[in-house]
């Protein structure tokens, strides 16, 4: 996927996060917390189902990639950790609060780096539906929450707790 700006408003609260060299990370990635390094959704080890890729990640979920970061590159890049983003996501209706996490690709063997679905607890969430849409749709605001720096969605934990 190619660079696309996702934030649409609201504090950002960004970081500086640390990116190894062959690490590929787009504008618009939805990233991890991985020991010190930022990666992307689609690098995270597969878990064998999409509830348990979706909480592994969300227990993990660092923010939304505000720079690039290309094969070789060392310098930190910058993470917003807040703020409400559009996402593409599966046609659906949503009212405002749904819970959203990221969703998994067609083949079930990883998550999408700039996708989000609905999910069905807080365990799998990154964050909350911003705008109702009583028509199904294809993207949706989604009001986000890392757990690494915020503690996440109400009901989930912090990474490492």
């Amino acid at each position: 996927m190619s660079d696309k700006m996702r934030w649409r408003y609201g504090d950002t609260n960004p970081v500086m996060a640390a990116v190894d060299s062959s690490t590929v990370i787009e504008i618009g990635d939805l990233v991890w917390q991985d020991a010190d390094d930022a990666k992307p959704a689609s690098s995270q080890s597969d878990h064998a189902s999409e509830t348990a890729n979706q909480a592994a990640f969300a227990q993990k979920f660092l923010g939304v990639a505000m720079q690039r970061s290309r094969n070789g590159d060392t310098a930190p890049i910058r993470v917003a950790t807040t703020g409400v983003f559009e996402f593409d996501c599966p046609s659906d209706t949503f009212e405002l609060g749904d819970l959203i996490g990221a969703d998994e690709n067609t083949a079930g063997n990883a998550l999408l780096d700039q996708q989000v679905a609905g999910v069905s607890a807080s365990q799998y969430a990154i964050g909350r539906v911003a705008k109702q849409q009583s028509d199904p749709v294809t993207n949706i605001l989604v009001d986000i929450r890392s757990t690494v720096m915020t503690g996440g969605v109400a009901g989930s934990s912090p990474s490492g707790v």
